[in-house]
């Protein structure tokens, strides 16, 4: 059954449905950046308050700013902006769903002033982003907003014609501005630390470029809600779609599959009101931090752990890494001795249960979570997720060797083949940069790890964290993975 509004009733029993009226909802979030993690996690809290009774003016303006978000407009529009969410899992109380509240997708290709004009309707009150840990322009190295890029250059010099997030948020507001409209809350929805804050500074840096008055009116009126965000939602594959078709009978362009865990913790900071989530499960907050610490340094940092080794190793989805005993009692030990000392206590949260929905979540062969999604864009990944716990071992003069496994295997997929001699492409902006780094072996931790923007000053600089990267990339290469997994978890913690 093609999937539209007007097949919604002919679905099989099973497919949970929008008990509210598409029709009725008015829009009051416009999304830039949708693609499966927004519609597995915020577009599906929204939903689920709609099918509550409430937030019906609340609905989904999606927006894209890329060329290849033309496909994903034209898949959400042929079905009346409806589409599936198929939880896989490996127990028996998953459930398939069609969402019903993104209700229009506008494209910056199809006219900047239009996409301009609709951030400006009084009625948008938050303007959401999933637009990648790349896509902040922010430095790594300094934490400085990278002002030379093209792309902002472009922006500043054209401010009525923008392409990158900064250009159009500032030019919305400079409407809404000069036409008395209350500003609205940028809310970030990535996965990096302080995603509200660094969006701040982001944006604040741009507009101080484009007009020091605009700046000051974005200080006092707009909000930057700090938010930790979960949810594991592998890339949509045809064999995905062929699932669901098969199994349920429907037919969508675009269904978005996830696991059936969730979690949004976020900072209660709204300029212009908020849907009332909390009635659905998030978690509102004073301060996200050390709920943002855990998971980034926990799930994310323990998905770099087993990534780029199980990649090397051959493996191509997450779930063989953990069917593979050493990758679990190293993913452990990588938890335990090197994370979980520097975290702060969590509210409400047990650290040793969290840590085992983990194992758990990882283990999830249904969802078959592939290992590429996870090792894409690594040289953005890794000053965010792992070398804050390298410094923190540094810091304390504790072992290093395990952290640096994980840097190690990343130099050596880096080359592009396996252990196994199979060839494989890098997904990461910086893919060209970063093999260049680990083209010679005699050089490769110099080269590797002076590079200030991704490991900053202090792993260089620690002769111990050196010899141990040294050691491990040695092993990997000399000897491979196994074998250096089972070398380095006979050692004493």
């Amino acid at each position: 059954m093609k999937l539209n509004k007007h097949t919604l009733t002919q679905l099989a029993p099973e497919v949970k449905l929008p008990t509210y009226a598409i029709a009725s909802t008015s829009q009051g979030i416009a999304h830039i950046g949708v693609g499966g993690f927004h519609r597995a996690h915020q577009a599906f809290y929204t939903d689920a308050l709609m099918n509550s009774g409430e937030g019906l003016d609340w609905s989904i303006c999606g927006v894209g700013l890329r060329a290849e978000d033309r496909k994903a407009r034209d898949d959400l529009a042929g079905q009346d902006y409806l589409f599936t969410l198929y939880e896989l899992g490996d127990t028996d109380d998953t459930e398939v769903r069609v969402i019903g509240s993104i209700s229009d997708m506008l494209l910056a290709e199809d006219g900047a002033q239009v996409l301009i004009d609709k951030l400006a309707e009084p009625a948008i009150r938050i303007v959401s982003l999933t637009i990648t840990e790349g896509g902040y322009c922010i430095d790594d190295s300094n934490g400085e907003f990278m002002a030379h890029l093209p792309q902002i250059q472009h922006d500043l010099a054209h401010p009525s014609a923008p392409t990158t997030v900064f250009g159009f948020l500032c030019a919305a507001l400079t409407q809404r501005r000069a036409a008395g409209t209350p500003a609205f809350t940028v809310m970030s929805c990535d996965n990096l630390p302080h995603n509200g804050a660094v969006t701040r500074k982001a944006l604040l840096a741009f507009a101080a470029l484009h007009d020091a008055e605009l700046h000051d009116w974005i200080k006092a009126n707009v909000s930057f809600p700090n938010a930790m965000v979960d949810r594991i939602t592998p890339m949509t594959s045809t064999a995905h779609r062929l699932q669901l078709h098969d199994q349920h009978g429907i037919d969508d362009a675009w269904p978005v599959v996830c696991e059936p865990f969730v979690q949004w913790v976020l900072e209660d900071k709204f300029v212009n009101g908020r849907p009332a989530w909390e009635k659905v499960g998030v978690q509102f907050t004073d301060d996200v931090t050390p709920y943002e610490e855990m998971k980034i340094g926990l799930l994310n940092g323990s998905h770099l752990a087993l990534t780029y080794l199980g990649f090397l190793k051959g493996y191509r989805f997450v779930h063989e890494t953990m069917n593979d005993p050493l990758f679990v009692a190293y993913m452990r030990a990588y938890m335990n001795l090197d994370v979980t000392p520097n975290l702060a206590p969590v509210p409400g949260i047990d650290l040793i249960e969290y840590k085992q929905t983990l194992v758990d979540r990882f283990s999830n062969q249904a969802i078959a979570d592939q290992l590429e999604r996870v090792c894409s864009d690594g040289s953005s990944k890794f000053p965010k997720f792992t070398v804050p716990t390298i410094n923190r071992l540094i810091a304390g003069g504790r072992e290093t060797e395990r952290a640096a496994l994980v840097v190690a295997a990343w130099a050596l997929y880096l080359k592009g083949v396996d252990e196994n001699g199979v060839s494989y492409k890098i997904p990461d902006p910086r893919a060209e940069f970063c093999q260049a780094l680990v083209s010679d072996d005699t050089l490769i931790s110099r080269r590797l790890l002076g590079v200030e923007e991704i490991f900053g000053t202090a792993i260089p600089n620690s002769p111990e964290f050196v010899a141990a990267f040294e050691r491990c990339y040695a092993s990997l290469r000399d000897h491979g993975v196994t074998e250096t997994l089972k070398l380095l978890l006979k050692k004493p913690a």
